[in-house]
């Protein structure tokens, strides 16, 4: 999720009406206090010196809501048709207000805004720019709508596999957890099951098998993130805790990998070499991605967009699995781990590159992102 706002902003939320039509699973009006908490909203009333009012009726992009919390003087979200469809305002007018949002309306001291004017679409967590959404929730929206949230619960820069193959069956499975009330985190416990299963089949050569588990949990590796989104329930355990297991388990697959081709009937010269490569590239890559943000203060994979479209197909977990699966396809899972070896160290090297490349550009003034660009 997106940064939360700074302790200078004092505004609490409340939601306006009722809607009986849920999104993702969730009622309208939990939704809409869980988006409100997310953005920095208090809870202690008491404390709060400024009031969100959102109505039940409409669903917003989580930007909007950020950027609601954030005002500081009164402020009215327009729809496009000029209707009023929420506000932030005084504590002490909060009552008058509610009531002329139910209707639509604005006080006159609230200065009006379009969903456009209030958020940008630029959102850096998720690596992505799209416009932000401010839907009416009824029974004949409620379909795009939810596809809407999905999408917007996808990060724009990725890989190959993770952007154009798991979308359509990763919404159909976050429905499916959605309303049968499985949580984030027992998506990632289920995937962290199938990264053991893969460690453990890759290890005794019996690579198809493996192959399966490892896909199965690349996909529940997505699943558990849009649920995640999509329903509200991110957290600080659930980020870590997924983002552990991503982080650490690559490495030894491609060590089972390795140790399982005697097995399978194949043997390998200088494995040790070819795992030294995969390890010490998978690790450098990683370091060379954190000095590239503490140095200039983005990603890397979003600085350009030739940055973007290599992460595509960097040597990170699913294009190395693209290219074991083609090997064990072709019969050569050997082959298969030593072109993992090469496409790491061709990776490591274009990495290298871009960092002298932004070094020399950061000369020249600070560096953005090309999503970050104004549109």
């Amino acid at each position: 999720m997106s940064a939360r706002p700074g302790p200078a902003r004092q505004a609490s939320g409340i939601v306006v009406g009722q809607s009986p039509l849920r999104v993702w699973g969730l009622p309208s009006a939990l939704r809409l206090e869980r988006q409100l908490a997310l953005a920095g909203a208090l809870t202690d009333e008491a404390r709060a010196t400024r009031r969100v009012l959102l109505r039940a009726d409409w669903v917003y992009d989580d930007a909007l809501v950020r950027g609601l919390v954030a005002a500081e003087s009164d402020l009215a979200l327009h729809a496009l048709d000029g209707i009023a469809v929420a506000l932030n305002v005084a504590a002490a007018d909060a009552a008058d207000a509610a009531a002329l949002l139910a209707a639509g309306r604005a006080p006159a001291s609230a200065r009006e805004v379009s969903a456009a004017a209030l958020a940008d679409g630029y959102n850096n967590a998720l690596r992505k720019r799209e416009p932000p959404y401010l839907i009416p929730l009824s029974d004949a929206t409620l379909p795009a709508i939810e596809q809407r949230v999905f999408g917007s619960s996808y990060k724009g820069v990725t890989d190959l596999v993770t952007l154009y193959v798991w979308p359509r069956p990763a919404r159909w499975a976050t429905r499916l957890c959605a309303h049968a009330g499985i949580t984030p985190n027992q998506v990632t416990t289920v995937s962290l099951v199938l990264v053991l299963a893969a460690m453990a089949l890759f290890w005794t050569g019996h690579y198809a098998l493996g192959l399966v588990c490892a896909w199965g949990m690349t996909f529940l590796d997505t699943v558990d993130g849009k649920l995640a989104r999509v329903t509200l329930r991110s957290s600080p355990f659930g980020n870590i805790y997924d983002h552990s297991i991503d982080l650490i388990h690559p490495p030894f697959w491609w060590w089972a990998w390795i140790v399982g081709l005697p097995a399978a009937g194949f043997t390998l010269a200088h494995a040790w070499l070819v795992l030294a490569v995969i390890v010490a590239g998978y690790i450098l890559q990683r370091i060379e991605e954190g000095v590239f943000i503490a140095c200039f203060g983005i990603e890397m994979h979003i600085w350009q967009r030739f940055d973007s479209r290599f992460r595509l197909i960097t040597a990170r977990r699913n294009p190395n699995l693209l290219l074991l699966s083609v090997s064990v396809l072709l019969g050569r899972p050997d082959l298969g781990i030593v072109a993992v070896a090469i496409w790491t160290a061709v990776s490591l090297a274009i990495h290298a590159l871009r960092l002298v490349q932004a070094a020399l550009a950061r000369r020249h003034g600070r560096l953005q992102s090309w999503l970050a660009a104004p549109t």
